[in-house]
């Protein structure tokens, strides 16, 4: 057989992105990313992260939108009744784990409507109080809150959300009762813990971290398996006698559940491989937060059983969200 002339080549070339679009080669086009939250928070940042190498690999533009409300749950909700076939999400614990214990009509199912894609990165939350408390470790946290129920008040972004159930897991653990009171995001709460309207919060540990550093805020215990490298001189709850009270605030990535398993197990290996470059890694834990990538069956796995804890703690504490 003859070589390939040069002008056959050429035509074979232009001919191939056409072949692959008639053999169904994905994305066809541009591929949105849903972020429930607004632009610079922690999904917002993972899924940022990933649209470079995603862009290059797939040969499409990715592009973020951030489709805010009910806790997540708007996004999340878009994400599992995309039919598009170019939609994607990042999206966190509450609106993947947590919503059908909290919501009674969550208009969405994470077990049945969601591809779990990958565990993106988490991190671990410190509790945190105002200086004017009397506890300057965890020990005399927990009896200064035995010794003065209900004197205590809290903070968090809602109820439901990663530091509320971290905190009604610890009264649990420890027989203490402290009053809730929900923001509308850290700022607020930060704000208000500063000026002493709350006396504590358990908080993702970059969003605290400029406040614990100029004294501000008094850092006691940290939900993470191991101590914090930002906050290296502050335990872990395990190491205060609290066995099993780890916890993480956590991203992942998510699609439709009609998205076809080739794909998925796809977008998760180019995830890991995103993740895995020194620059990304490096922006993820200048947020605070610990690469975690992995496979699409590993973070299946892991959301069944953060559902089974945390919806369990809702079901037993009555925990309902806020009107």
């Amino acid at each position: 057989m003859p070589p390939i002339t040069r002008r056959a080549a050429l035509s074979l070339g232009a001919a191939t992105p056409m072949l692959a679009r008639a053999q169904g080669v994905w994305p066809e086009r541009p591929v949105r990313i849903i972020v429930p939250f607004p632009g610079g928070s922690t999904p917002d940042t993972a899924a940022r992260t990933l649209v470079p190498h995603f862009s290059a690999v797939f040969g499409q533009p990715f592009v973020i939108e951030n489709r805010v409300g009910a806790g997540g749950n708007i996004g999340t909700d878009a994400v599992a009744k995309a039919t598009d076939g170019h939609t994607l999400g990042v999206s966190i614990n509450g609106p993947i784990a947590t919503a059908p214990a909290l919501f009674a009509n969550l208009p969405y199912d994470p077990m049945r409507d969601i591809a779990p894609i990958s565990l993106l990165a988490r991190t671990g939350q410190v509790l945190a109080v105002h200086p004017s408390l009397p506890a300057r470790s965890f020990a005399e946290f927990i009896a200064h809150a035995r010794a003065n129920p209900g004197a205590i008040a809290y903070g968090s972004v809602g109820a439901g959300s990663g530091g509320h159930l971290a905190m009604v897991d610890l009264m649990a653990r420890t027989g203490t009762e402290m009053v809730h009171v929900p923001y509308r995001g850290f700022p607020q709460a930060v704000v208000d813990l500063v000026a002493g309207r709350i006396q504590a919060i358990i908080i993702i540990v970059s969003g605290i971290l400029p406040q614990l550093r100029e004294g501000q805020a008094r850092a006691l215990a940290v939900t993470a398996q191991a101590r914090v490298p930002q906050l290296p001189d502050v335990p872990t709850l395990q190491e205060e006698g609290l066995a099993g009270a780890t916890s993480y605030a956590w991203n992942g990535l998510i699609g439709p559940a009609s998205m076809p398993a080739e794909r998925v197990e796809r977008l998760a290996m180019e995830a890991r491989r995103a993740l895995d470059a020194p620059e990304a890694r490096g922006r993820m834990e200048a947020a605070g937060f610990q690469v975690t990538a992995g496979t699409a069956a590993e973070f299946r796995a892991f959301i069944a059983e953060e559902a089974a804890r945390w919806g369990g703690l809702i079901r037993r504490q009555g925990i309902q969200p806020e009107s």
